[in-house]
């Protein structure tokens, strides 16, 4: 994809340095901040920036760079915003003297411009330190996740028991979810070890922008869940965007089974967006 050649040129840098888009890039990455790359790749007739006119954007709307400012530019922060939600690319086109179908400006140019979306490491966010969090951390790491894993039980968050682990957080699990970064590169996997858990953990993560919120436990455990959360006004649609119960349906009954369960569900999930 373009993003990954634009990144191996903006680290080593043109004629040894980075100009401020190139630099935005790099650190977007480093740090698996969301955004999106806006590209002008064709121009006819007059046009507010030429082809290569970079313009990186986050999730908030803030940007680095431009590609023609104005309401043109509006438009292409928008759709770039919906990319980095959606992770697909889209192409926009500008007809700049056309008024009357809703372009922008009257410049009397051609633009087309192409937004991809910065295709950071998922995350798999591991909500419980037991058996079934590690052997999913396993996984997950195997299949190239980046993999932080939460407990409210410091005993247990231990590199020996989970070498394969990227972050290790300790603490009350509501405020821990409040706290992280959760993005739509971010898998949410619940195991904890009780259903009253349970709810208040998906409570704290059920309105936020994850790819995939998945919560482990028998039908009844998780119709008790539901149950309290729809009393809590959690609406029934909110709560479809739940898979639960976990995984895909292979008869599991190990961890190491259950585990390849869960991962399964979550690479179909990120490969049928």
């Amino acid at each position: 994809m373009e993003t990954n050649l634009f990144f191996r040129r903006a680290k080593k840098g043109y004629n040894g340095k980075m100009d401020s888009v190139q630099h935005a890039l790099v650190q977007a990455l480093e740090k698996q901040t969301p955004a999106a790359v806006a590209t002008v790749v064709k121009t006819h007739g007059s046009a507010p920036r030429g082809i290569g006119a970079k313009m990186l954007v986050y999730a908030d709307g803030s940007i680095v760079g431009s590609v023609g400012g104005g309401a043109m530019e509006r438009r292409v922060i928008e759709m770039a915003q919906q990319v980095i939600q959606q992770g697909a690319p889209h192409y926009l086109d500008f007809n700049l003297s056309r008024p009357d179908r809703g372009d922008p400006m009257v410049c009397g140019g051609e633009m087309e411009v192409f937004i991809e979306p910065l295709l950071t490491t998922p995350t798999l966010l591991l909500v419980g330190a037991g058996h079934v969090g590690a052997a999913c951390a396993e996984l997950g790491k195997f299949l190239g996740f980046h993999i932080i894993l939460i407990d409210d039980r410091s005993e247990l968050l231990t590199r020996a028991k989970f070498p394969y682990a990227d972050e290790l957080r300790a603490g009350d699990l509501v405020e821990q979810l409040r706290a992280a970064e959760i993005t739509p590169q971010t898998y949410v996997t619940i195991v904890t070890r009780a259903h009253i858990l349970d709810a208040e953990v998906l409570r704290a993560v059920i309105d936020k922008p994850a790819a995939y919120i998945g919560m482990l436990g028998s039908k009844r455990r998780v119709l008790t869940v539901f149950g309290i959360l729809k009393q809590q006004g959690v609406s029934d649609e909110i709560l479809q965007r739940v898979h639960a119960p976990i995984g895909v349906e292979i008869h599991a009954e190990t961890p190491q089974e259950i585990a390849v369960s869960i991962m399964a569900e979550i690479i179909k999930s990120k490969n049928t967006k």
